[in-house]
């Protein structure tokens, strides 16, 4: 099997590094100015940064729930600096130990409170949630065919809007995104071919990803094609603006009661779909574990082998499929994803620096704008393997 170099965060300049000293220090802030955390966790917010920009790994208290957990999973990387850990184990475990610092997990005061939701909640309350649900009443309009494509690249387009990922943004890019990927034929072929197909999808963003992640579901479900959908979110919150089942029940009201004729009737038809079972929220711990998918555990690889098609939304879980590593970005995708317990769809706009897939003239064409084109969340994928 082809390897390549672990991404770290080690190299000043670099994106990874940018993570932890540009976007990391400003996503504390913000998350400090919008709840009044008292002393004790203000203090545990601010000695994490200190500790990640500039000290070494410390291991979670003896009184957190998955201390033990996180000793196996940072075997070897405890007392080394944040840097020399892998990039992917080092951003999950910061947000990890954020979680604790404002003691989401802690009996007490801030028990179960998201320390992200006054930013997603600004989000889906505002004036583009409006826009998007209105544009919605043009669906009834359009063929089959055109609803579908569509639907597919709104969901794909989405995921532009992560709220880490504009946390460090200079300017809006008003420059039109561009697909340098296009797999959806096998996706639609694959779900057609399907006798009661049986899709999942695994979440990345809440607000103004995920509306058109459940529009999309709910494509997938009245259409034919998906007999049901399997929905999983994270577990608690996670990376900013990662979707959990609050943040699901929160889009679904924005939807059952917007301006929009249709995104009522979109919002409606998906809280039956939930109530017959038909539409089926899931999460697992793993889902915030700071592991690639190929090492996922037996119950979570059992449950996704009965799917038909697997869609994986998002960034993260791109790297998390493909694995976060400097791939050349002309390794076969079905390479990088033939572990996966089904057929499997990345729907991805490009936001770190792995990629893989690609055809070696967009590679050349792309290298040569002199662009960060891998980061710049202008260039998105629809990306396949269906295992034939």
């Amino acid at each position: 099997m082809s390897t390549a170099p672990t991404i770290l965060s080690d190299v000043p300049g670099s994106f990874a590094w940018g993570v932890f000293h540009e976007r990391h220090p400003k996503l504390i802030r913000r998350v400090l100015d919008a709840l009044p955390y008292g002393p004790t966790e203000r203090a545990a917010v601010e000695e994490l940064l200190s500790e990640s920009t500039g000290g070494v790994l410390e291991p979670l208290g003896e009184s957190a729930h998955d201390h033990r957990q996180w000793l196996e999973w940072g075997e070897g990387l405890f007392g080394r600096p944040w840097g020399e850990a892998p990039f992917l184990w080092a951003e999950s475990y910061f947000y990890r130990r954020l979680l604790e610092a404002t003691g989401y997990f802690r009996p007490g005061t801030w028990q179960g409170i998201d320390p992200f939701a006054p930013l997603k909640n600004a989000e889906l309350a505002g004036p583009a949630v409006d826009a998007e649900s209105a544009a919605l009443d043009d669906l009834p309009s359009l063929s089959a065919d055109q609803r579908a494509k569509v639907l597919l690249s709104s969901a794909l387009w989405g995921n532009r809007a992560d709220l880490g990922f504009r946390i460090t943004a200079s300017a809006p890019d008003t420059r039109s995104p561009a697909l340098i990927a296009d797999d959806s034929p096998l996706l639609w072929s694959a779900l057609a071919a399907a006798n009661n197909p049986r899709v999942c999808v695994i979440a990345d963003n809440a607000g103004r990803e995920l509306l058109p992640d459940l529009v999309l579901i709910d494509h997938l479900l009245t259409s034919g094609p998906a007999a049901e959908v399997v929905l999983y979110v994270k577990p608690a919150p996670y990376y900013v603006s990662d979707a959990t089942t609050a943040d699901v029940l929160a889009t679904l009201d924005r939807l059952r009661f917007a301006p929009g004729q249709e995104a009522r009737l979109i919002g409606r038809r998906l809280h039956r779909a939930m109530k017959d079972d038909i539409l089926m929220v899931r999460t697992h711990r793993f889902f915030c574990a700071p592991l690639p998918f190929h090492d996922m555990p037996a119950d979570l690889r059992a449950e996704l082998s009965g799917a038909t098609m697997t869609i994986g939304k998002g960034d993260l879980n791109y790297r998390r499929l493909v694995g976060d590593r400097l791939w050349d970005a002309t390794t076969p995708f079905a390479e990088r994803v033939d572990h996966f317990p089904s057929p499997v769809v990345a729907l991805r706009t490009l936001k770190s620096d792995v990629v893989v897939g690609l055809a070696a003239p967009m590679v050349a064409e792309l290298d040569a704008t002199g662009e960060p084109w891998r980061t710049s969340g202008k260039y998105g994928l629809i990306q396949a393997h269906t295992g034939t």
